[in-house]
């Protein structure tokens, strides 16, 4: 004869209340997209974690207690996938764009960094006239130079527009793949293209652990000069309800951290010691300048 024992009732409290507990305590998901692309991010190697991306997200991570952080390598492709799947992910520091604004909300800025240079083989200076500055819009328009970019890689709304507007097939070639910016630079020493478009800290890392630093050089962008806020880069979420609310938790995070030395330092590791007085003018400047809510944040505050 089988016996079944009743639960008394105080056990059985006991035992919903402990499964209540324990459902409290799951936590929301966050998928935090990477791409490989040093030094934003390092993911192997003697300095893996030390790229400024790294760094910044690590912060936000420890700021960010209610939520499960989990790490997700993605090129561009990948980000826009799963942004406009509605995925629970987020990206550190995306340029924002219209066209990305149409899947994604964005954070008040998150990073700024110096403006892409154009970087270039010093055998081929000659080429461009032995000048420290260029015009990026007489470059393409001469048809005299190949110019590779990475697709779908926004290098700021300024250069976006010009590289878009003037660029053709015959002055621009479209690269994608893993490891965007070392495989253009391979491109750059072998002469397949005659510059690439970068950031002065993608320049110095990729040079110096090439061992090549003393066969590149960079190029000014006089249209870039102009207009610091075209490097500013916000955190980009998936246009969700989910998206929205987290937006707004991480806006609250980055007013709190952004003015500390820590959050500055992240970027500042990464550039040559005569770029840091600059940078920190537009740090200050621009960066720390009190931004307007983001659309996330304004949606939240009426409803």
């Amino acid at each position: 004869m089988n016996i079944v024992c009743p639960i008394r009732p105080i056990i059985l409290a006991a035992i919903l209340g402990l499964l209540s507990a324990t459902a409290g305590l799951a936590k929301e998901p966050l998928y935090w997209l990477e791409a490989v692309a040093p030094p934003f991010f390092i993911h192997q190697g003697a300095l893996k974690g030390q790229g400024y991306e790294d760094l910044l997200t690590a912060l936000l991570k420890e700021q960010l207690p209610d939520y499960e952080h989990r790490h997700l390598p993605a090129n561009i492709s990948r980000h826009y996938q799963q942004w406009k799947q509605g995925e629970n992910a987020c990206s550190l520091a995306m340029y924002k764009t219209p066209e990305r604004e149409e899947f994604a909300y964005f954070s008040i800025p998150s990073v700024i960094t110096l403006p892409p240079v154009l970087i270039i083989s010093k055998d081929n200076w000659e080429k461009f006239d032995n000048q420290s500055t260029v015009l990026l819009k007489d470059l393409l328009n001469s048809k005299r130079y190949l110019i590779g970019r990475a697709r779908n890689r926004s290098y700021g709304t300024t250069m976006d527009e010009i590289l878009d507007t003037h660029g053709s097939e015959a002055t621009i070639f479209s690269y994608e793949g893993p490891e965007l910016t070392l495989n253009l630079f391979k491109m750059l020493l072998a002469g397949r293209i005659d510059a690439l478009p970068g950031l002065p800290e993608e320049a110095m890392y990729l040079a110096e652990t090439m061992g090549i630093r003393d066969r590149i050089m960079t190029l000014g962008i006089v249209e870039n000069l102009s207009n610091p806020r075209a490097m500013l880069t916000h955190v980009a979420c998936s246009k969700t309800e989910w998206g929205q609310q987290t937006i707004a938790v991480i806006n609250t995070v980055l007013k709190q951290q952004r003015p500390t030395e820590r959050y500055r330092r992240a970027y500042e590791r990464w550039l040559d010691p005569a770029s840091i007085p600059l940078y920190r003018k537009f740090y200050q400047e621009v960066f720390l300048d009190e931004p307007q809510a983001n659309t996330a944040e304004k949606s939240l505050e009426h409803q």
